[in-house]
């Protein structure tokens, strides 16, 4: 499945489409850690199948939907046998229209959409991923267009569930939601595009247009972790895609990651990681990490 591995850098070969590559896997194969730009679906149809990414493990069942944003580390194991149906889309494609670039950061680390709850959506998503593969397989001369048009629309209907779910902020009146909820999202991509420069809460809440106890407050209804943490996760997602690259020291690494000192770096990334940044820039050496290696 992975053609073009460098370290732990995929590339992605679009050969199809221009950035979009669909498939179906039955191989009984792993995949190591690796990363790449491109979005990744990945739907099982028959059989299990489990992901490892941040520190986690995760058991994919059929019906179920994972999403895998672009930056991600992540590694895949197959069961003997089964089968999945695999998508990776250049995701920059949609990031100039409104609303689409602010989306990506409540994908990650990952998103899980299970068969078995959030009402209706996973059936919905299912059905859109089900016609881009059968758009994809077609002949027909319109069937890139229509393929990109059911990706947007997937995910145009999970950005409006996220919108419509419960009640991000239960102490502002209906009326302030969509504008509470559109401040909030842009506060989350600024932070994302500036994570490595000195980013406080004060100046933060003041470009939201808050006051820091008021901004602290709904930052964390709104994303479910406190600011400093959302800012720190984006800080560690930085730096690991800096280990990777050879010529770099692990000083270098925590400085244009947006940390002040080394030992702060190592505390936080070990503590995130559960190794030190000196083991995990082993991996683009070819060495895996016992957490990495294998799913719990």
């Amino acid at each position: 499945m992975i053609e073009i591995l460098n370290g732990t850098h995929e590339t992605v070969a679009y050969r199809e489409m221009k950035g979009i590559k669909v498939f179906l896997n039955t191989d009984p194969e792993d995949f190591p850690l690796h990363w790449h730009t491109a979005l990744e679906l990945i739907m099982p149809v028959r059989n299990d199948y489990t992901v490892r990414t941040n520190g986690e493990t995760i058991h994919v069942v059929p019906g179920d939907i994972l999403l895998i944003p672009p930056g991600e580390l992540h590694s895949l194991f197959a069961p003997p046998e089964g089968e999945r149906l695999f998508m990776q889309f250049d995701y920059s494609l949609l990031c100039s229209l409104t609303g689409m670039d602010s989306l990506l950061h409540t994908l990650r680390p990952y998103r899980l959409i299970r068969a078995c709850e959030q009402g209706g959506l996973a059936e919905t998503l299912r059905e859109y991923l089900e016609e881009i593969k059968k758009e994809y397989t077609s002949e027909d001369p319109y069937r890139e267009p229509s393929v990109y048009s059911l990706f947007l629309r997937f995910f145009v209907a999970l950005g409006r569930s996220d919108m419509a779910e419960g009640n991000k902020f239960p102490d502002i009146s209906p009326s302030k939601q969509q504008e509470y909820i559109e401040k909030f999202m842009s506060i989350c991509t600024y932070i994302n595009d500036h994570c490595t420069e000195d980013l406080s809460i004060e100046k933060l809440a003041a470009r939201a247009g808050f006051s820091k106890y008021h901004f602290s407050r709904l930052f964390k209804q709104f994303t479910g972790v406190s600011c400093y943490e959302y800012l720190i996760s984006r800080r560690i997602a930085y730096a690991e895609r800096l280990l990777l690259t050879p010529n770099l020291s692990i000083t270098e690494v925590a400085m244009q990651s947006g940390f002040n000192s080394l030992s702060t770096f190592n505390r936080i990334f070990k503590t995130a990681k559960n190794c030190t940044p000196s083991s995990y820039k082993s991996l683009n050496r070819g060495t895996r990490l016992d957490t990495a290696g294998s799913p719990d």
